[in-house]
C-alpha cells in the first residue's frame, strides 16, 4: 500500500494585533516644518552659482544592500580592522582618497581590448519557421473583365510560398483593398471585396487565399461639362475629351482623355494652357456621374522671335535657321518639339530644350507672340569614328575619320579620313555646312587622293570636289531630295589597249557635274519595311586623254518592299544605267560600270561581271542591268534574309536583257540602333571559269 500524502500543518492564524490597521502609517516620516528646515538656501537671482553639493563624509560606509525578496537588511562584510580613512572596496580591501584620484587619471584602456562579441540570447538561437505554401482565388472579377488587371498588380501569386501564414494574410489584405481599387477604376463604385486565409485538409503546410469580390452595377456618365472660355475653333476642347454621356466611368478613359487635351490646345495656339481637377458627383439612385473639368486655356498665341541662353553652339539666328515655321504662324507645340529634335541631330549639344515664353506683342491677327527661350549647354564638338567590312573581290576595308562639327560656326565641321584595305587605300579633307541657310540643306567641299588595285583597274586619282544637297535624316525623312555637284578629277589608270593588244597607263583629267533626284515613300532610310523609293542620277561629263570626249552619265534605281506580315517583307530592286557620248575605250576604267559584288549581283566577285580582256580581267561597260529579289524574316534583334540576284554589264551604251548571270543565297542580320549588321553568303548559279564557289559580304546596312 502506498504512503498517505504528507499532510502540510494549517497556517498559523495572523495575530489580531497585526490585522488592525496601524495609526502611525498615515503619519509622515519626517515632519514638513524639519523638512523645509533641513533645505538649503536659495537666492532669487537667476545667474548666481550653483549651491555646492554636500559629500558624503570620508571615511563613512556606503548603506548596507537591501535583500530585494524580503526586504531584510543585509550584514555589512566584516573586516578585521575599521578603515576611518577611507571607503572599503567590494574585497574588503581598504582604498585611500589618494588612490582613487590615480585611479581616475589613469587612460583609459584601448578599445581594441574589449570584448565586442554580440551577447547571444536564447530567442536568437531559436531555428528559422518553415515555409508555408499557398493558392490563390479570386472571385467575381473575371465577371466583369477586370482579373487580368487585378492579376498584373497582385502580390499574391496563383501559387506561392511565405514564411509564414501572417505573411500570407497580409498580402491577402493588399489584394483586398486592391480589387476595391481596380473595380472603382472601373466605375464599380459600390463595389466589395472581401479576403480571407483557410487551411487545406489533409495538406499540412499549406494554405488557400481567397479574394471575393462583388463589382455591383457599373456607374456611367450622366452629364459632361467643360468650363473655359471659348476656343478657336469653338467645339476645340470638347472634340478633343471625347466624352459623352453614357461613357462607363472608367479611369483610363477620363485620364487618357483629360491627357488629350493637354495635348491638343498646346498644338492648336494655346501653349500656357492648364487643364483643372475634374469634379464626379455620383447619383447613387441613377447610377450616374455628373463630370465637370475645369480648363484655364491661357491667351491664344503665335510664334514670334528665338532667344537662346546657356553655353552657346551657335545663335539665335541659326535657331531660327533650324525652324520649320515661321514668325506669325499659330504656335503649334509639335514644331517646337520638331525644333529640339533637330537641335539634338546637330550633335552639338549636351543638353538643349525649347520653352515658350509670354510677350507683350499683340500680332496683326490679335494674337499674342511667344518667343521661344532654347536653352543651350555645348557638348564636346570633335569625334572618331571607324567602320569596317569585308566582301570578296574588294577584301578587307577600314576607315576612319576624325570630325570637328563646330570648327567653324554655326555647324562649319571640317573632316579628315583615312581608308585602308587589302585593295583600296586613301584619305581626304571635307568642309562641311550642315542646315546651311534652310533646315537640312547641306554645303561641302573638299578633295582626296586614292589608290585602287582592283582586277579591273590599277589607279592613282586625286579629285577636287563641290556639293550642293537637300537631305533626308532620321528625325525628318523627306519624300523628295537632290544634290547637285561639281567635280575635278586626274587619274593615271591601267588600262587593257585592245589595238596593242596589252596593259598601259594612261592618265585621264575629267571634269562633271553630277546630279542626283529621289522620291521616297519608305519608312526608314537605314531598314524599310514598306514602300518604294525612285532614283535618278544625272552626270555630263568631258574626259580629256589626249583628245576632249564628252558624255553622259545615267542611272535609274527603283526599289519596293512590301510586309507579308510584322516579321517577313518581301523586298526588290532594278537597276539600269547607260554611258553615252563616248566609246568604252576611251572612257577611264574608273568611270565604267561593273557588275557584281555586295550592293550588286552577289555570288560574283567585286566588278567581275561584264566583259573580259584575253588575261581574264573584267574590262567594264557602258550599260548595266540589274535585280535583287529578299525576304526579309526578322525574330528579335536577329534576322535572316535568302536573296536571289541578276544582272550583267555591256559594252554597248543600252543594256541587254541576254546572258544575265544570277547568284543566290542567304544572309543574317543583326539588328542594333543604328541599323542592321549584314552578314551575306552567295553563290553563282551559272558559274563562268574564274568565278569562286561562295562569295561573302559583311557590312552595314541592308543591301538596299
Amino acid at each position: 500500500m502506498g504512503a498517505a500524502p504528507q499532510q502540510l500543518p494549517p497556517a498559523a492564524p495572523v495575530p489580531a494585533m497585526q490585522q488592525m490597521p496601524d495609526p502611525a502609517a498615515d503619519q509622515p516620516i519626517v515632519p514638513e516644518a524639519e523638512f523645509d528646515k533641513a533645505l538649503p538656501p536659495l537666492s532669487s537671482d537667476i545667474n548666481a552659482p550653483l549651491e555646492p553639493m554636500a559629500l558624503e563624509p570620508v571615511g563613512t560606509l556606503p548603506p548596507p544592500p537591501v535583500t530585494p525578496a524580503t526586504g531584510v537588511v543585509a550584514a555589512a562584510p566584516k573586516s578585521a580592522e575599521p578603515a576611518p580613512s577611507g571607503i572599503s572596496s567590494a574585497a574588503g580591501t581598504p582604498t585611500t582618497a589618494q588612490d582613487v584620484s590615480a585611479e581616475l587619471d589613469r587612460p583609459l584602456p584601448p578599445l581594441a581590448t574589449f570584448d565586442s562579441t554580440p551577447f547571444v540570447t536564447v530567442a536568437d538561437k531559436t531555428e528559422k519557421s518553415p515555409e508555408i505554401r499557398y493558392d490563390t482565388v479570386v472571385n467575381g472579377l473575371d465577371k466583369v473583365g477586370l482579373l487580368d488587371e487585378f492579376r498584373a498588380h497582385s502580390v499574391l501569386k496563383k501559387s506561392g510560398k511565405a514564411a509564414n501564414a501572417a505573411v500570407v494574410s497580409a498580402r491577402a489584405h493588399e489584394d483586398e483593398e486592391l480589387a476595391g481599387r481596380v473595380m472603382r477604376s472601373m466605375g464599380y463604385y459600390d463595389g466589395t471585396a472581401v479576403a480571407t486565409i483557410e487551411t487545406i485538409p489533409n495538406e499540412q503546410g499549406r494554405v488557400r487565399a481567397i479574394v471575393n469580390a462583388t463589382p455591383g452595377k457599373q456607374y456611367h456618365l450622366g452629364s459632361v461639362k467643360v468650363v473655359a472660355d471659348p476656343t478657336v475653333p469653338p467645339d476645340l476642347i470638347e472634340n478633343a475629351l471625347a466624352l459623352k454621356p453614357g461613357d462607363p466611368i472608367e479611369a483610363g478613359r477620363v485620364q487618357g482623355s483629360e491627357a488629350n487635351v493637354a495635348l491638343v490646345l498646346p498644338q492648336n495656339g494655346y501653349p500656357f494652357s492648364k487643364v483643372g481637377q475634374r469634379d464626379i458627383l455620383l447619383d447613387e439612385q441613377t447610377l450616374t456621374g455628373a463630370y465637370t473639368l475645369p480648363v484655364d486655356i491661357g491667351a491664344r498665341s503665335s510664334f514670334g522671335g528665338f532667344t537662346t541662353t546657356g553655353k552657346l553652339a551657335f545663335d539665335a539666328h541659326h535657331v531660327g535657321v533650324l525652324s520649320r515655321f515661321k514668325p506669325g504662324e499659330i504656335y503649334d507645340s509639335r514644331k517646337v518639339d520638331d525644333l529640339r529634335q533637330a537641335l539634338i541631330a546637330t550633335g552639338l549639344f549636351s543638353t538643349a530644350s525649347v520653352e515658350p515664353v509670354k510677350t507683350d506683342r499683340v500680332g496683326p491677327d490679335g494674337t499674342q507672340q511667344v518667343d521661344l527661350l532654347v536653352r543651350q549647354v555645348a557638348g564636346p564638338k570633335r569625334s572618331l569614328a571607324v567602320s569596317g567590312g569585308y566582301s570578296t573581290g574588294e577584301g578587307f576595308k577600314l576607315e576612319g575619320s576624325w570630325t570637328n562639327r563646330n570648327l567653324f560656326p554655326p555647324e562649319g565641321a571640317l573632316i579628315l579620313n583615312v581608308t585602308g584595305g587589302s585593295q583600296e587605300q586613301g584619305a581626304g579633307a571635307t568642309f562641311k555646312r550642315s542646315n546651311a541657310g534652310k533646315r537640312d540643306r547641306t554645303f561641302s567641299f573638299g578633295v582626296a587622293a586614292d589608290h585602287s588595285n582592283y582586277d579591273a583597274y590599277n589607279a592613282f586619282t586625286g579629285t577636287v570636289f563641290a556639293r550642293l544637297s537637300y537631305d533626308s535624316t532620321p528625325i525628318w525623312q523627306k519624300k523628295f531630295t537632290w544634290a547637285l555637284g561639281a567635280e575635278l578629277t586626274g587619274t593615271n589608270e591601267s588600262v587593257y589597249d585592245f589595238g596593242k593588244p596589252g596593259n598601259v597607263r594612261r592618265t585621264y583629267f575629267i571634269a562633271a557635274l553630277p546630279g542626283q533626284a529621289q522620291w521616297d515613300t519608305t519608312d526608314s532610310l537605314l531598314n524599310p519595311t514598306k514602300g518604294y523609293r525612285v532614283k535618278l542620277s544625272l552626270s555630263p561629263e568631258t574626259s580629256v586623254q589626249g583628245k576632249v570626249s564628252p558624255y553622259i552619265r545615267a542611272l535609274t534605281e527603283v526599289s519596293g518592299y512590301y510586309p507579308i506580315s510584322d516579321s517577313i517583307v518581301l523586298a526588290g530592286r532594278v537597276r539600269a544605267a547607260s554611258i553615252d557620248g563616248i566609246s568604252r575605250d576611251d572612257l577611264a576604267p574608273s568611270r565604267r560600270y561593273y557588275g557584281g559584288g555586295g550592293g550588286s549581283v552577289r555570288g560574283y566577285g567585286y566588278q567581275r561581271l561584264g566583259p573580259f580582256d584575253p588575261n581574264g580581267n573584267p574590262v567594264g561597260g557602258r550599260s548595266l542591268n540589274e535585280f535583287s529579289l529578299e525576304a526579309r524574316y526578322r525574330f528579335g534583334n536577329f534576322g535572316i534574309v535568302p536573296f536571289f540576284d541578276g544582272g550583267n554589264s555591256y559594252e554597248s551604251s543600252i543594256p541587254k536583257g541576254s546572258d544575265m548571270r544570277y547568284g543566290a543565297g542567304i544572309g543574317g542580320r543583326f539588328y542594333t540602333n543604328f541599323g542592321p549588321l549584314r552578314f551575306d553568303v552567295a553563290t553563282p548559279l551559272n558559274k563562268r571559269k574564274g568565278d569562286g564557289l561562295i562569295a561573302l559580304y559583311i557590312s552595314i546596312g541592308q543591301a538596299f
